[in-house]
């Protein structure tokens, strides 16, 4: 800022004045500054950071963030804002501040057409959803959806077995094909998000997700990622 004044004073003459504005660093919960040189950063460009992603960093900000950053980094109107904190101070379960906060950013940055994707995406590890709700997806997103997940790799020969051979032999996401067939019977395996009602059932190609990955679930929280090379 300095060598920029001195430059237009050098330039247009000392009696022209000039001005360098500035603002707070903006910083995160951990006292750290955004950067592309720090770990967690997202991006503007949703090659780098998917629409989903970066959802998902504004809804789990602090709360204590999330009241800084939607007066920063959304236009809405100091009425609405100052409604939100206090909605949100009523029920701070409900995380309406963060919820409200990742929705404006995300269509400023994106579109309405990628926020609603984003909360799609986020509702199928906490929602219903379905194999097509999966398909939609792109594959990007489906990995970022699924990160952190056990993930099993098999060839894609060793597919057209039966379900329970292919999720305790091939890809131990069961220990035993004992509990397996208890938690099919009691209704608690999916695949690809819909019910498996038989053990024996293939499993082929055509449940093959963007021609490569197959998603176990074992109750309601536990799922497995097979990908087929």
């Amino acid at each position: 800022m300095t060598t920029g004044t001195e430059l237009i004073r050098r330039t247009l003459g000392n009696e022209v004045e000039t001005f360098a504005l500035t603002c707070p660093l903006i910083t995160k919960s951990d006292g750290k500054k955004f950067g592309k040189t720090e770990s967690g950063n997202i991006w503007l460009d949703s090659a780098r950071t998917t629409p989903y992603k970066f959802y998902q960093f504004w809804l789990n900000v602090s709360d204590e963030d999330a009241e800084r950053y939607i007066k920063i980094f959304t236009s809405l109107e100091k009425e609405t804002i100052d409604a939100l904190v206090e909605e949100h101070k009523q029920d701070p379960g409900r995380r309406v501040l963060q919820r409200r906060l990742a929705e404006e950013v995300t269509v400023m940055v994106h579109s309405q057409e990628a926020l609603d994707t984003a909360i799609e995406a986020s509702n199928i590890l906490f929602g219903k959803s379905t194999k097509e709700g999966l398909e939609k997806l792109d594959e990007q997103t489906f990995l970022d959806v699924f990160d952190g997940v056990p993930q099993f790799e098999i060839s894609k020969d060793q597919l057209g077995q039966a379900a329970i051979e292919l999720f305790t032999t091939v890809a131990p996401v069961f220990p035993s094909k004992g509990e397996m067939r208890k938690m099919v019977q009691g209704g608690g395996v999916s695949l690809n998000k819909e019910k498996l009602m038989d053990q024996n059932r293939p499993v082929t190609t055509d449940d093959l997700i963007d021609g490569k990955y197959l998603l176990a679930q074992k109750g309601k929280k536990n799922y497995y990622l097979l990908i087929v090379k």
